[in-house]
Parts: structure tokens; sequence; C-alpha cells
């Protein structure tokens, strides 16, 4: 829900999400700036990830020539082939579906990809290849069930719980800590992080 917010796709019951100094989600503010993909891609499947792609830059008001290059980057990093990227992907199954929709993630060239538990119609190794994106000044935020299937790919993780964010911290500190990159850990790590913090208070009172 957090990342639909981020997203624009779903509104919050209060507050504001600021990003980059505004709290402005239309294209003129920040909307452009990132791009979301979740488990369904929400792809029409009786196109072709061509004609996805070119609708995406369309969307996006990219000019025609602009929007063929980055097409065709796009495909090239995700490996649509050439046969699968001319047929309607409802005959390419799910796994085209979601290369597809990273790639039309891709397309605006955004800062900021929200992930929502992106690609797990592929194998393992080619999820994990996919989602080190290329491009410089690109932050990706993921939404995980498995935390442990993002080891490699994320630098730092963030604890959820009833609406508030508990915990922020580096990945190392897992580590050190001894605890997995799993929800337990990272619940772990939230419930020492706020008894330290709690011991520090009790002892400034």
């Amino acid at each position: 829900m957090l990342l639909r917010v981020i997203a624009g796709l779903s509104r919050a019951d209060g507050g504001e999400v600021w990003i980059a100094g505004t709290h402005d989600p239309t294209a003129e503010g920040w909307g452009r700036r990132m791009a979301y993909l979740g488990p369904d891609p929400g792809l029409y499947t009786w196109m072709t990830p061509i004609e996805a792609l070119h609708l995406s830059g369309k969307l996006l008001n990219l000019p025609p020539d602009d929007t063929a290059r980055r097409v065709e980057r796009a495909i090239e990093w995700v490996r649509i082939s050439e046969a699968s990227a001319s047929r309607p992907m409802s005959r390419g199954g799910v796994a085209l579906q979601q290369r597809t929709g990273l790639a039309a993630a891709l397309i605006g060239d955004p800062e900021v990809i929200l992930l929502d538990e992106p690609l797990r119609a592929l194998e393992a190794h080619e999820r994990s290849r996919l989602l080190k994106l290329p491009g410089q000044r690109r932050t990706m935020i993921f939404a995980s069930r498995y935390p442990a299937s993002e080891a490699g790919l994320v630098a730092q993780v963030a604890f959820l719980r009833e609406g508030r964010v508990e915990l922020i911290a580096p990945v190392g500190a897992l580590d050190r800590a001894k605890l997995p990159l799993s929800h337990a850990g990272i619940a772990a790590l939230a419930e020492m992080k706020a008894a330290g913090a709690n011991g520090r208070n009790a002892a400034s009172a």
C-alpha cells in the first residue's frame, strides 16, 4: 500500500508524500520521475510487447524517434526475443508480461522505481540480473514477502508496522546482529533498536 500511495495509485488517509522537495504527484511534479511495477504488470495482453512499449512512450509524450530508441534499449535489457516482441503477450505467458512490464517502467528513465513483488515468474538468477538496473541516480524501493530473495539487490531495509516506519537500517546491521535477511530478522532488529532507544531514554531521564 505504501508503494501505491507513493506512486499516486492510492490515496493516503492523512499526511503528504514528499519526494525531491515537492509533494506534487502530477507529471509536472515528481510523477514522471518514478515508475511502479507490481505483481501484475497491468498491460493489455492482446498487445505485443513492441506495441505496449510504444504506447508507454506516447503516454509519456516522448518524440517517436526517442521512443523507438528507448524501446530498443529496454527490449535488449530485458531480453525479449524478436519473435516474442512481435506476438501478443497472452501467447508468451506471465514471464513475458513481467519482462515487458519492467521494460515499460524503464521507458521514462525514472529516478525512482517502486517494485512490489516484481518478476516472480522468472528464474531467480534472471530476476536478480534484471533488477540490477542500468543507469545513474537510480533508486529502487522493494516491497517483498521474501526478503532473502532480495539479497545482493538492496542496501537498506525498512520495517513497517501498523502504518508506521519502525526501522530503516543498512543490510549490514543484520549481519552485525547475526540476524537473517527475513521478515523475522528485520522485525528482531527493529525490536533491538527500539529496546536500545528506550534504554537510552530511561538513562537520560
